[in-house]
């Protein structure tokens, strides 16, 4: 049974939690004072390009100038993995902006205390089952969904409808979808996209402009409505007026209201359904492992370091099989909580030391195994020389 509760403060601030069978799964928060721009399409304007970076300044027209590096202005060179590879030496930038021009933009990444957003031209629209990705023509479909004959269904409704110059990621939520529902999405998004172009059109027209906002997020309660309300949700309870008129309007428009039980509850809804205790262990460093073993995170500017310790637990048969009971109790752990915590970007294990390599490969198996739950991208890069485990998450809504 899967369930959103989303908890409106006296302050106005909202606490979005996904549950599943009684066991809290993911938070997100979303403060009044802390707007969240991430996902926001701007027309902003080129402040300054610096040369020697490959990057530049953009204008957006908030307080803070936005950051722009070259690898996100080219064309997408690859489908799997964007600029990320590309020998940006050959390029260079000031054929590409000069300060003063009108760029489109949307927001990658929030700004923190000690940065700007950052933003890219590649922009992306998210449907309720596809993103819709102009400029390109890469048709990518969800891993998670496996079979091969749903793969080639869902990819032949995307070139049979996508004009050119259009690519799209068939998200998860398409699986065993009709034709007609999937091709409404693709419009509705396409229509969205080209309503920003025309307004474009008319300012660059235009001899002054300023920065404008084009297309604004739908918050975190509209995010996680539109990536899980085809996943199997069961029901949404909330205890505030309005957030219960913005769902149940959601719910009709997506004609799912008859599906998905909606209630309004006059109270504390996090400690009604005991998810408060949940939530406060949410925040601890030390996680305990049910061998007696434990986990700590560390999170850095740069990355989050993630510890494995055996704790009180000694086994009873080897040295390895010890190790490999704790590392195995620490990687499903360490699954959940990425999860749960919402933690993005570089993340670095520090399993305990294991001598086989077989046993390694089996810790590999069942970290993968655990992040397939995850419904955000994640990457095994393996282990380091110094038999670290590297990986990378995406981040669902977080202001990080």
């Amino acid at each position: 049974m899967q369930e959103i509760i989303i908890k409106q403060d006296k302050e106005n601030n909202k606490i979005v939690t996904l549950i599943e069978n009684g066991n809290l799964v993911e938070k997100y928060e979303e403060r009044v004072n802390q707007e969240r721009l991430e996902g926001n399409i701007y027309l902003g304007k080129v402040e300054n390009v610096l040369v020697g970076m490959q990057a530049a300044f953009v204008n957006i027209g908030m307080e803070k100038n936005t950051f722009i590096h070259l690898k996100d202005i080219i064309p997408k060179i690859s489908n799997e993995t964007g600029n990320k590879n590309e020998e940006l030496s050959k390029y260079d930038i000031k054929n590409y902006i000069h300060p003063g021009m009108p760029i489109l933009v949307q927001v990658k990444r929030d700004s923190t205390n000690k940065k700007g957003a950052r933003v890219s031209t590649h922009v992306s629209l998210p449907g309720r089952f596809v993103v819709l990705m102009p400029k390109t023509e890469f048709v990518t479909i969800s891993k998670k969904i496996e079979k091969e004959s749903e793969r080639e269904r869902l990819l032949e409704i995307a070139k049979q409808n996508l004009p050119k110059n259009y690519g799209v990621i068939i998200r998860t939520s398409a699986q065993g979808k009709s034709t007609d529902l999937i091709k409404q999405d693709i419009q509705r998004v396409i229509n969205q996209y080209q309503t920003m172009i025309k307004k474009v059109e008319e300012i660059n027209k235009s001899s002054k402009f300023e920065p404008v906002l084009l297309h604004k997020n739908d918050g975190i309660i509209g995010k996680i409505l539109t990536d899980v309300v085809d996943q199997n949700l069961n029901r949404i309870i909330t205890n505030n007026t309005e957030v219960h008129e913005y769902v149940k309007q959601f719910l009709q428009d997506t004609g799912l209201q008859e599906k998905i039980k909606l209630e309004l509850k006059n109270e504390d809804v996090l400690q009604l359904y005991g998810i408060e205790k949940q939530l406060e262990k949410a925040v601890n460093r030390k996680i305990w492992l049910k061998c007696g073993g434990f986990i700590t995170i560390d999170k850095t500017e740069a990355l989050t370091a993630i510890d494995v310790n055996s704790g009180k637990y000694v086994g009873t048969k080897s040295l390895e099989q010890t190790v490999f009971t704790v590392n195995k109790e620490a990687s499903i752990e360490i699954a959940k909580q990425l999860r749960l915590r919402d933690i993005g970007g570089i993340i670095i294990i520090d399993y305990i030391d294991m001598e086989k390599e077989e046993t390694k490969q089996k810790i590999l198996e069942t970290l993968e195994e655990a992040l397939k739950k995850d419904r955000s991208k994640t990457q095994i890069i393996g282990f380091t020389p110094l038999d670290l485990l590297e990986m990378t998450r995406k981040h669902m809504c977080s202001n990080d």
